[in-house]
């Protein structure tokens, strides 16, 4: 659940620091206070899009900290993606004057997409204008899914409907294609038999350079090590002598005088090392031999390599690797123009998409049953009664969303036919039944935290009530916050907050206050009556509290 919201500089809000409980908790305020500024800091802090709009007037940036005790598929999340896990998950967006956005998990940086994804496990968000969407067909069919737990289930038959008709694409460009295919497949077929006549190796290149060089400076070489040779051991003047006459002179005195023992250890040092360092010439002199025969088939290998890969504008070094990528390209094109086993991935794909799409049809068939008497009974509370709701399957051609489209009808009265939404129902209606599937959804919802931000536009009196006491009674089972204008549903809430605008030096400034009882009743007064609070409005307040 949300334990604690921090805003700074958003909006029109300076700085403000909200604790969260559990239950029901209620947002209210006069119109263009900033309530839903909240709503939309949060989602915000949950990897919306942002831009410098959100910055307050004159600030350099804003910073939004959503603080959590993460249930456990958050845990899990976060686990699997090595990100501490302890009792409390902290989210934080900041952006900037230039439009820069940060997101962070627990303080490590991260991309807006592993925000969102964590999101997911922890808020739902119905927004004020949830039922516009509820008349598309695409809103309604994803409501059906979500509430039937299908959406995995969808996104399976997405994919399979994306690989059948990838299938159906390759088949059709090899039937439509099959000369260019053919005189492609000849230009990879000369292209591979040129190099496979040189034959190169993998690290073949680094050892033909390594033994030209060697064998290119063999001269050099072996009169360079011969010389070094003598001037270490040989010479009379050679190096081993010299330390061995020094050695000589310094060990008799080191009885008189122990300070020279570092001087004289370095020198018996020098001594093995010189000592390690000729048997060292000694056997690399042993090995070298001048060949030129070898020198001149390296050569020529080289050469090979240099003249291969000027012909296919690569580097030398990359001729083995260019080999094994024209064989996968060869292979490609041997499957591509294979038309019968096209033909046979087509009918695999076909039949693996008709039988998650089959699934998916039986799943949304059981879900609808299901969502259209719960809808049906909700209206009879909701000042609709007689009214019913059905979930419609029609069937139709097969495409990624399945074999079928969703629709929902509603029947305003007893004895009238249900008919689509977009055709019979009121603004008042259509409110009133989105807030209704927003929670009946919600019901079935895995996430802690539900957020219903006015979403009780279009109703008022008695349905306001019912509608308080359904939001109060989903706040049982989850952590409900509710922006509202409403008295008679935020009368139900277990914990209020109040939103007000002032001025402070010349800027409007939104600020969050915590209600207690009297303050509560002044603000119930409020949304009852106006600005003018009256002893009859605040005695009405209180009994709808009390009630």
């Amino acid at each position: 659940m949300l334990r604690t919201l921090h805003i700074r500089d958003f909006v029109i809000v300076d700085r403000a620091e909200i604790q969260f409980d559990h239950g029901f908790t209620v947002f209210s305020g006069e119109t263009g206070a900033g309530k839903s500024i909240l709503v939309d800091a949060l989602a915000l802090a949950l990897g919306a899009r942002a831009d410098t709009g959100v910055l307050r007037e004159g600030a350099q940036r804003t910073d939004i900290t959503a603080v959590f005790e993460p249930p456990p598929a958050a845990c899990a999340w976060l686990s699997e993606h090595e990100f501490d896990s302890d009792d409390v998950l902290v989210l934080r967006r900041v952006v900037d004057v230039q439009g820069r956005s940060r997101a962070f998990i627990n303080g490590v940086p991260v991309n807006l997409g592993q925000i969102r994804e964590v999101g997911e496990f922890l808020v739902d968000i119905h927004g004020q204008h949830s039922h516009q969407s509820l008349l598309r067909s695409a809103s309604q069919r994803d409501l059906l899914d979500a509430q039937g737990g299908l959406l995995e289930l969808a996104r399976a038959v997405q994919h399979a409907w994306h690989d059948w008709q990838q299938a159906e694409r390759v088949l059709s460009q090899a039937r439509l294609d099959a000369s260019r295919l053919e005189q492609e497949r000849e230009r990879l077929e000369w292209q591979l038999a040129d190099i496979d006549q040189l034959d190169p190796q993998d690290g073949e290149w680094e050892q033909i350079n390594t033994e030209q060089s060697r064998l290119a400076h063999g001269q050099a070489l072996l009169e360079g090590a011969t010389q070094a040779l003598a001037a270490l051991d040989d010479d009379e003047a050679s190096a081993r002598r010299l330390l061995s006459a020094a050695e000589q002179r310094l060990r008799p005195l080191l009885r008189h005088d122990s300070g020279l023992q570092g001087a004289h250890q370095a020198i018996e040092s020098a001594e093995i090392a010189i000592s390690e360092a000729v048997s060292d010439l000694n056997s690399y002199l042993a090995r070298l031999e001048l060949d030129p025969e070898r020198l001149a088939a390296t050569e020529e290998r080289l050469s090979g390599y240099f003249d291969l890969a000027r012909k296919h504008k690569i580097e030398p070094e990359e001729l083995v690797a260019h080999r094994e990528n024209l064989r996968r390209q060869l292979q490609a094109h041997d499957q591509a123009a294979d038309v019968d086993t096209l033909m046979a991935r087509v009918e695999t794909a076909r039949e693996h998409y008709e039988t998650q799409a089959a699934e998916l049809t039986r799943k949304r068939r059981e879900t609808s049953e299901t969502l259209s008497a719960q809808v049906t009974e909700a209206m009879q509370a909701l000042a609709m009664e007689g009214g019913s709701f059905k979930a419609i399957l029609q069937p139709g051609p097969p495409s990624s969303h399945g074999a079928e489209t969703v629709e929902f009808r509603v029947a305003g009265h007893a004895g009238t036919q249900a008919r689509p939404l977009s055709k019979v129902a009121s603004g008042g209606e259509l409110a009133r039944l989105s807030l209704a599937l927003s929670v009946i959804a919600s019901r079935a919802a895995r996430v802690p935290t539900l957020i219903f931000d006015e979403v009780d536009t279009g109703i008022g009196g008695g349905v306001a009530e019912i509608v308080g006491r359904l939001l109060r009674e989903l706040g049982q089972r989850h952590q409900v916050l509710c922006v509202t204008h409403l008295p008679q549903v935020a009368a139900q809430a277990g914990h209020h907050y109040e939103v007000r605008k002032s001025t402070r030096d010349g800027s409007t400034i939104s600020e969050v206050h915590p209600l207690d009882e009297p303050a509560r009743i002044d603000e119930i007064a409020r949304m009852l009556g106006g600005l003018t609070i009256t002893e009859t409005t605040r005695r009405h307040a209180f009994e709808m509290l009390k009630g």
